[in-house]
């Protein structure tokens, strides 16, 4: 049965902005904001998809695309027999900014199985950004690879690592960790320089991370370093804003 803060929440008016883009993606974003201001909170059961569709004066179709998106995204759990309910919060992982670990062994630590998808990798012609952090000319080779990092099965974020071809000859010999296969031959970074900002984003890493084109994640960018000061690695990451946080410890530096 509808109950008034339902007709409230979801009619149309409530949520519709002509030129805001899609029927659909407009729901979407009602919904996941009414979740983010405890408007629906957790374990609230939503209308069936037929009375949300008259309440939000729409098609199933378009509360099937908007209400798919955010179980996608797991902020939404369709319970088999039950109806749709609000989750609660996953937990989110808190990395610290001051240590040097690879993705594989921070993962393991937490007691989680890594996996990594190889999407693309090979030896390329170096972009500005990689020229600049590893110091090669426009005429050297750069060691590329991008991968899907997952954990416990869950997509946790896209990552491109390049590094000079005289410390990773071969692409193809890394899987999971590209630092186990650094530290076999040698290679290994002892520091790192680490750059965050927030963006937006793109529809390629959008349907791999499994969320919405245009949703905000977290962008580290990484330069390595061997002992004796040479960069070996530039890793751009885009990390999932919604199971990352990272975390830096602050000192007060004693009066000189």
């Amino acid at each position: 049965m509808t109950n008034a803060s339902d007709v409230q929440l979801f009619r149309q008016d409530s949520w519709f902005s002509t030129g805001r883009g899609p029927r659909y993606e407009q729901l979407y974003r009602h919904i996941a904001a009414a979740i983010a201001t405890g408007d629906l909170q957790q374990e609230t059961q939503l209308p069936p998809e037929r009375e949300l569709a008259e309440l939000a004066a729409v098609s199933r179709v378009t509360v099937r695309k908007a209400v798919s998106q955010l179980v996608l995204e797991g902020v939404l759990e369709q319970r088999r027999g039950a109806g749709t309910f609000v989750r609660s919060p996953k937990p989110r992982l808190e990395q610290s900014l001051s240590t040097l670990v690879s993705f594989t062994e921070y993962m393991r630590q937490r007691g989680k199985t890594p996996t990594s998808r190889i999407i693309n990798r090979g030896l390329f012609a170096p972009i500005p950004d990689e020229q600049l952090a590893l110091g090669l000319s426009a005429a050297d080779r750069v060691a590329r690879i991008e991968r899907l990092r997952s954990a416990d099965g869950v997509a946790m974020a896209v990552e491109w690592s390049s590094l000079p071809t005289d410390i990773l000859p071969d692409p193809s010999a890394v899987e999971t960790s590209l630092y186990d296969v650094l530290r076999a031959a040698g290679n290994a970074p002892t520091r790192a320089v680490q750059r965050i900002s927030a963006v937006n984003l793109p529809g390629h890493e959008a349907r791999l991370l499994n969320l919405s084109e245009g949703a905000a994640v977290l962008r580290i960018d990484r330069t390595a370093y061997l002992g004796s000061g040479r960069p070996i690695e530039f890793t751009r990451g885009l990390y999932r804003s919604d199971l990352y946080d990272f975390i830096a410890e602050l000192r007060l530096e004693a009066d000189l």
